[in-house]
């Protein structure tokens, strides 16, 4: 069988599959309009709390079969950016973007999960507020912000639309940011629960088949490992020891994951969320194994092609007609139900954490906020030129290093930590950061990773804050 290093999709993809793509397409929209129709007549969005609440957490009725299609189909928008690596560095993609995962999902679940059920918050900046007074929620509100910018899964929908339809990259993120807006802003956050619903089913299956398919042309581990670098087996992929672990600590970032908080609000109870996160992890490392995989095929059957689309390309010249077109919907499925999720959170931050109490709550500020951060995440998706492991990196970066600490040792220490304290430690971690990665290096200094700078920068705030706080305490009551 010759492969291409490149596939004209025109001809490769037949009439069954633009049937069973743009049947896939219906089914979700179907999905979303049947979430609304069964939403109750005193829920429906208005401009009041009760209208607001069922607009951000349904009304926090979220059940465990929702849970888990929702938070599963949450996690994998990047499909272009795991595949990319898997493709370059083999299980260095398992580790670094699922293994170092899965023990934060776990945390999560025994250790998160409980303590923050008490504080009835309806955003992670909200329970910031909560925990640690006004000002640490407002800076938490703009960490936040930023760290949801859909870049990544607006560059991945990019990238997709750009190959299947043959126009520019910018003109395929456009289209595509402004048809998830378009749902997005209809259903709030029940139409993303309804068409994750779907779309979960949908990008399991897509790859899945992927693999399968892979192993019946090619067979298993003996014939990757005759075809593939020695490196692409190893856990570092030719990366060091710090390198590959400050993905560790990037994964980390989940226990102040906005999308996995949102869903546990959501949730109708604490049994609910605890479960749904382990059984999620259990679907991730499946899911996992097989992108992984399949990104490792493409690279031993065509080393040669473009990284970014290998997976991609490889695919549709091993799969028969109409499961290329479930397969791409199954693609398409795993970047919309990231990027809806992301749009909504950010438009969340904008209309609800970002604005005075006054403001809070109303319904086209959030909507608003929704579109501001679609052309936001367009106009970024530029400035990275589509490199979709420098945004995870740069944005994982600030958020790991100047957020997560200071919320851990709040959950560690409750009541410890006081506002003007959180506050003085991020902005601390945050210069530290940003300084880091525009000096000039040498020696020892160059291997060492921004991300580690800022967690030591925020550590050393918080701790000298309390010192000298508990000093001048002690000076004043003399």
């Amino acid at each position: 069988m010759e492969f291409e290093l490149t596939v004209d999709y025109k001809t490769i993809l037949s009439k069954l599959d633009w049937i069973v793509f743009f049947g896939v397409l219906l089914i979700t929209l179907f999905s979303v309009l049947y979430g609304q129709h069964m939403k109750k007549t005193k829920d429906r969005s208005t401009e009041d709390k009760l209208g607001f609440l069922e607009l951000l957490l349904m009304g926090r009725q979220l059940t465990l079969p929702l849970f888990v299609a929702t938070l599963v189909a949450t996690w994998y928008g990047g499909i272009f950016g795991v595949t990319k690596i898997a493709f370059e560095q083999g299980i260095f993609n398992f580790v670094t973007q699922g293994f170092f995962w899965y023990i934060s999902y776990i945390l999560f679940a025994f250790f998160i999960v409980q303590r923050v059920a008490k504080y009835k918050a309806i955003t992670l900046p909200d329970l910031i507020e909560k925990m640690f007074g006004p000002k640490s929620g407002k800076l938490s509100a703009v960490f936040n912000f930023f760290n949801v910018l859909p870049i990544a899964y607006v560059i991945s929908l990019g990238l997709l639309i750009q190959a299947l339809f043959g126009i520019s990259f910018l003109q395929g993120m456009i289209i595509g940011v402004t048809i998830v807006i378009l749902y997005t802003l209809y259903g709030g956050f029940r139409a993303i629960v309804f068409s994750d619903l779907i779309q979960f089913f949908v990008m399991c299956l897509g790859v899945f088949l992927v693999l399968l398919f892979s192993y019946k042309l090619f067979g298993g581990i003996s014939f990757l490992k005759a075809n593939l670098p020695a490196s692409h087996f190893t856990l570092t992929g030719g990366e060091g020891i710090a390198t590959t672990l400050v993905w560790g600590f990037i994964a980390l970032s989940t226990l102040v994951d906005p999308n996995f908080y949102q869903r546990v609000f959501a949730a109708k109870s604490t049994k609910v969320a605890k479960r749904g996160i382990l059984i999620s992890t259990i679907i991730w490392v499946l899911f996992d194994i097989c992108t992984t995989s399949g990104a490792m095929y493409a690279r031993a059957v065509i080393p040669e092609a473009a990284s970014d689309k290998a997976y991609l390309i490889y695919a549709l010249q091993i799969l028969p007609s109409g499961i290329r077109g479930l397969v791409l919907a199954g693609i398409l499925a795993t970047i919309l139900s990231t990027l809806d999720s992301y749009l909504f959170i950010a438009g969340n931050t904008v209309s609800f954490d970002m604005m005075p109490k006054k403001y809070r709550g109303k319904i086209y500020l959030h909507k608003l906020g929704i579109v501001a951060v679609g052309i936001i995440a367009v106009i970024m998706g530029v400035m990275f030129e589509g490199n979709i492991k420098d945004v995870w990196k740069t944005l994982g970066s600030y958020f790991a290093s100047c957020l997560l600490l200071p919320v851990l040792y709040g959950y560690i220490f409750p009541g410890k930590i006081r506002d003007s304290q959180f506050v003085f430690a991020s902005i601390l971690g945050v210069i530290t950061v940003s300084v880091w990665r525009n000096i000039n290096l040498s020696g020892f200094w160059q291997n060492v990773d921004e991300l580690y700078m800022g967690i030591v920068a925020t550590s050393i705030g918080l701790l000298s804050y309390g010192i000298i706080n508990k000093s001048f305490r002690k000076k004043g009551s003399r």
